[in-house]
C-alpha cells in the first residue's frame, strides 16, 4: 500500500485460513513484514472471524465496548444517529496499552460503511522510532511511562465509577521503547493513553525544576506527534465486509469520525499479547 506500511491480499478467505496451517503461516509472515493487511469481500460469519483471530492466539474483551454475545472477545464498534458522542476512536492509539499486557494484534471486519468517510489510518512506529533524531533516541532509551483508562475512558464517568475502573485497571508503566517480541525491532510506545514519564526526573535529564516540568510534558507531547506524520501512514477505504488486521505491538491507527449522518458498523476481534519489554 505504501513503502513504509501496509499490504492488500487477494484471493484469500479468512474462513479458509483458519483451517489451513500453511495458509495462516503465510498471512502471519507477510503481517510481521507489513504491519497492517488489508482484505476485500470477507463475507464470512461470526464464528470464522473468531476462529481466525484465534490462531493468533487467546482473545479478549473490552472493559468498556459491548462484545457479541454469542461469540465472546468480538467486539461491536456500531456508530449511528443513536450513539453518543464520544473521541476515543480518533486520536491516535495503540490499543488497550491501558492493560500491563496490551494486545498483540486486532481483526476487524467492516458489516456496514458509510457512503463518504470513515476511514481508518495506521502508522507503523517501528519507523517513527528509527527516524528521531540520535540524541532523542538516546534520552528516551532507557524511559518508562504510564498509560491509563481512568485519564481515557474513564474521563466522563462520575468520579465513583472511574475510580472503580481505575481499581480493575491500575495504570501501567510500559517502556517508551519497547522491543518486538518476533522481530526485534525497536518501536516508539507512547500514544493517546500514556499520561506521563515515570523515570524523568533524574540528573541526566533534569538541571532545574524548569526542565521537569514541562520539560518531561514537552517531549513527551514530541514523541506522541511522530504518529501524525503522513510519511509513516497508510489509509484505508472501508467497504462491507473488508478487514484489516494489524500488529498493535508496532502500530497506532486512528479511525477517522468524518461520516455523519452516516453510520459505521464493525466488529473486532482482539488478540492477546504480552507484556512489553
Amino acid at each position: 500500500m505504501t513503502c513504509i506500511i501496509g499490504a492488500e491480499l487477494a484471493g484469500v478467505s479468512l474462513a479458509d485460513a483458519a483451517r489451513d496451517d500453511a495458509l495462516f503461516a503465510e498471512i502471519r509472515a507477510l503481517l510481521l513484514k507489513h504491519r497492517v493487511l488489508f482484505l476485500r469481500d470477507q463475507d464470512i460469519t461470526r464464528a470464522d472471524h473468531v476462529a481466525f483471530a484465534r490462531r493468533f492466539g487467546k482473545l479478549e474483551d473490552h472493559p468498556i465496548a459491548d462484545s457479541d454475545p454469542d461469540h465472546p472477545g468480538l467486539v461491536r464498534i456500531y456508530k449511528d444517529l443513536n450513539s453518543p458522542p464520544e473521541h476515543y476512536e480518533n486520536a491516535y492509539h495503540c490499543d488497550a496499552t491501558f492493560r500491563e499486557a496490551p494486545p498483540m494484534g486486532c481483526v476487524l471486519r467492516c458489516l456496514e460503511s458509510p457512503a463518504v468517510g470513515g476511514d481508518t489510518i495506521w502508522v507503523n512506529m517501528v519507523e517513527a522510532h528509527r527516524r528521531l533524531p540520535e540524541s532523542v533516541q538516546h534520552q528516551i532509551a532507557g524511559l518508562r511511562a504510564r498509560h491509563s483508562i481512568e485519564a481515557s475512558f474513564g474521563a466522563a464517568m462520575p468520579m465513583e465509577k472511574r475510580h472503580a475502573l481505575r481499581e480493575r485497571f491500575p495504570d501501567p508503566e510500559h517502556p517508551v521503547v519497547r522491543t518486538h517480541p518476533e522481530t526485534g525491532e525497536k518501536i516508539l510506545f507512547v500514544n493517546a493513553f500514556t499520561t506521563h514519564f515515570v523515570n524523568f526526573h533524574t540528573p541526566e535529564h533534569v538541571r532545574c525544576g524548569q526542565d521537569f516540568a514541562p520539560g518531561a510534558s514537552q517531549l513527551l507531547n514530541y514523541l506522541i506527534s511522530q504518529a501524525q506524520i503522513p510519511e509513516y501512514q497508510v489509509r484505508f477505504r472501508w467497504k462491507k465486509n473488508s478487514v484489516a488486521i494489524w500488529d498493535n505491538r508496532c502500530t497506532q491507527h486512528y479511525a477517522v469520525q468524518d461520516y455523519w449522518p452516516g453510520v459505521r458498523k464493525m466488529e473486532r476481534a482482539t488478540i492477546v499479547g504480552d507484556r512489553p519489554s
